[in-house]
């Protein structure tokens, strides 16, 4: 059993597709955090939501341009991270 805290990692990361966190992205980003064991939070705005909730994600209303807080508490954290600024970097993989 593992008594230590848990791991945190966070990260800011700019939106730069053209439609922020639409539909699209928010799902494509709630599937890549539930991949991850950790929980995973997103905060814009000073909203605070899950990252794993496509419906919170996009009450954000984050658009092109602005920049998110991502925070991942778990064993997985830093993957976690690590995977979600992938996949934002990447512009979620949108072709516009």
């Amino acid at each position: 059993m593992n008594d230590s805290a848990p791991s945190v990692a966070q990260r800011q990361l700019t939106l730069r597709n053209r439609r922020g966190l639409h539909a699209r992205a928010a799902a494509r980003f709630a599937a890549k955090a539930e991949q991850f064991e950790s929980e995973v939070e997103v905060e814009f705005n000073d909203r605070r939501v899950n990252g794993k909730s496509i419906m919170g994600l996009m009450m954000l209303a984050a658009a092109c341009g602005k920049t998110i807080s991502v925070t991942a508490t778990g064993d997985d954290a830093a993957q976690a991270i690590e995977g979600i600024a992938d996949l934002v970097d990447a512009r979620f993989h949108e072709s516009e």
